[in-house]
């Protein structure tokens, strides 16, 4: 016992590294034996119950049988699931177009469905490394890069990009390798903005810069602000758990910073 300790204590990065990539194959293997038997039990219990009900009802004629079930074994929960960072951000972010008001809006590699949304606000113009095939009025969709756009210098008045710019480089959805990546799209973003033009962006937030390679990186504020530095912070409002916050705070951890930013003249 003692000796796997120690293998333990001094291998702690390979540890880690395994750790994390056992928790990349629960995206694949999610189902727990035990939770998986008990869920299929109850499940059953369940539907032996309803079916007798339903045949007590005559008024009532559904086709049920084994060939119709359609077994949802992880949504009996005691709260609604939430995936508290796009619920606060996309409030932010629809709150701020209707105060802006923008005649059009350019928008790089945010959710698809947030900016289905915003569509109905004010015509939206969507990049993507990976276009969808979306067809709506007032969307128009273009395949395009962040670190190369396809734009004119200085021609947009207002550009979005939420939960994207930390990805960039890490090769996560079919980009090439760029340590640099996030740099070269901030560029990119400053080069194609008016000046004064105004740029919607949300990053990852935590106590030091960190790769979580090659899901995304986090920043400090004080890294955020120099990559920045070229814009003026607008507002700013943080992420951490399930409230939303004014202030970054560097002991809660990781998080997501929200940002309405001017390109300075």
């Amino acid at each position: 016992m003692g000796n796997i300790k120690k293998f333990i204590k001094s291998n702690i990065p390979i540890v880690i590294g395994m750790y994390s990539i056992y928790k990349a194959s629960q995206d694949f293997i999610r189902l727990k034996f035990i939770s998986f038997l008990i869920r299929i039990i109850d499940f059953t219990k369940d539907y032996l119950s309803f079916k007798v009900k339903l045949s007590k009802n005559r008024n009532r004629i559904f086709r049920i049988g084994i060939e119709t079930l359609y077994p949802c074994l992880n949504d009996k929960l005691e709260h609604t699931p939430i995936d508290y960072t796009y619920f606060y951000q996309d409030i932010w972010f629809v709150e701020k177009i209707l105060q802006l008001k923008p005649k059009e809006l350019y928008d790089i590699g945010s959710s698809v469905k947030t900016l289905g949304i915003i569509s109905r606000i004010v015509p939206v113009i969507f990049i993507d490394i990976r276009p969808p095939e979306i067809y709506l009025d007032n969307f128009k969709v273009l395949k395009g890069d962040i670190t190369d756009l396809k734009l004119e210098d200085e021609s947009i008045d207002i550009v979005s990009s939420l939960c994207v710019i930390e990805h960039i480089g890490l090769g996560r959805y079919g980009d090439k390798l760029n340590h640099d990546g996030d740099i070269m799209a901030i560029k990119e973003i400053k080069r194609v903005l008016k000046k004064g033009g105004i740029f919607l962006v949300s990053l990852p937030v935590d106590g030091c810069d960190t790769i979580y390679f090659n899901a995304h990186r986090a920043y400090t504020r004080d890294t955020i602000i120099e990559m920045f530095k070229d814009f003026e912070i607008i507002e700013e409002k943080y992420i951490y758990g399930n409230r939303i916050y004014d202030n970054y705070d560097k002991e809660k951890g990781f998080g997501t910073g929200l940002y309405m930013l001017r390109k300075k003249y």
